[in-house]
This record gives C-alpha cells, sequence and structure tokens, in this order.
C-alpha cells in the first residue's frame, strides 16, 4: 500500500519508524511551510482527496448568512410564531393529533402491561399449546409486533388523511407571515 507521498508504508530498513522521525523524514527540501507536518500516522488527506488549503493555521472563511436581514427585530418573528400558536387552526391540528394518540399509547400500554403481567402471575395459561409447538405466551409476543406494525400504519394514515393538508397550510401560512414580518426577503 502506499502513502500520498508515493512511498511504500513501512519502507525503509530495519526498525519501524516513529512518529517524529517519519515527520522529519517526510519533509524535504521542496516542501515549503504551505504543506502542514501532521504528526497523526492514519492522516493522509491527499489519498483521500481532502487537504487543507494554503496557510492551514489561518481560520476557514465565513459562510455567508442565507438571507440578508432588513433590520427586522427578532422579536417580531416570535410574535409570528406565537400568534400561529394561539390561531384556531393550530388549536385544530394539535386536537386531531391528541385525538388520536391519547388513546392509542394508553391502548397500547394496556395491551403490553396486561400480556407482562399475564406472563408473571399465569405461566399456566401462557404455556398452554394451541398449537404444535406455539403456545400461548408465543401468539401473544408476536402479537405485540403486530400491534406495533398496526399502529404505526394507523398513525401514518391518520396523520396523512386528518393533519398533514392542514399542518401544510398552517405552516405556508406561519411563512408567510414570518416573510412580512422580516421585509419581504426571501
Amino acid at each position: 500500500m502506499q502513502s500520498s507521498n508515493e512511498r511504500p508504508r513501512g519502507a525503509g530498513g530495519g526498525r519501524e519508524s516513529t512518529v517524529g522521525d517519519r515527520a522529519a523524514r517526510d519533509r524535504g527540501p521542496a516542501e515549503t511551510s504551505a504543506s502542514p507536518a501532521y504528526d497523526d500516522p492514519w492522516y493522509d488527506a491527499l489519498a483521500s482527496g481532502w487537504a487543507e488549503p494554503a496557510g492551514a493555521a489561518a481560520p476557514a472563511p465565513a459562510v455567508p448568512p442565507a438571507r440578508a436581514e432588513t433590520g427586522a427585530e427578532p422579536r417580531a418573528a416570535a410574535d409570528v410564531y406565537l400568534e400561529v400558536q394561539r390561531s384556531a387552526a393550530f388549536r385544530e391540528v394539535r386536537g386531531r393529533y391528541r385525538r388520536f394518540v391519547v388513546p392509542a399509547v394508553v391502548a397500547f400500554f394496556v395491551w403490553y402491561v396486561v400480556y407482562v403481567v399475564a406472563a408473571t402471575t399465569a405461566p399456566g395459561l401462557m404455556a398452554r399449546p394451541v398449537t404444535g409447538a406455539v403456545n400461548v405466551a408465543m401468539v401473544a409476543g408476536l402479537g405485540q409486533f403486530l400491534t406495533t406494525f398496526l399502529l404505526t400504519w394507523a398513525y401514518a394514515r391518520h396523520a396523512r388523511l386528518r393533519r398533514d393538508r392542514a399542518a401544510l397550510e398552517l405552516r405556508w401560512d406561519t411563512q408567510e407571515l414570518a416573510r412580512g414580518v422580516r421585509g419581504g426577503a426571501s
């Protein structure tokens, strides 16, 4: 295997060189200070396609902001989100979410607790064979998995049919209000 300086790794007579010896050996008269020396023997930036720019000690240039703010106060944007949170549309979306999630979580938790309690307090019932080597405990355990998949499907369906469209409209309205606060910057 070759390193980034086209020399075979570990080539040299005798003992393996240490990191300090390698750094001293790798620096040659043709190299300038623009090429930093690394103490990490596994660092192979040029071979992987990553290299630091000339003058690696200089900080990287800052990323320009995505939008130029036109002097809008940060408080004004917070007011927009508070206004949306207090709106009837937001309360309706949250209500639809809660009307599905709370009963579903309660039902699944009760089903799980019944399974665990039955497994610990009624081992005779859970050991009763259903068919062949399959007993009640196995059927109930597989029922836990099935219930999880069914609940996930029902949640995704409910979200798609009852909440996604209203939430998307609410998101667009919020973005337009926030854009208006920022002075029309896009």
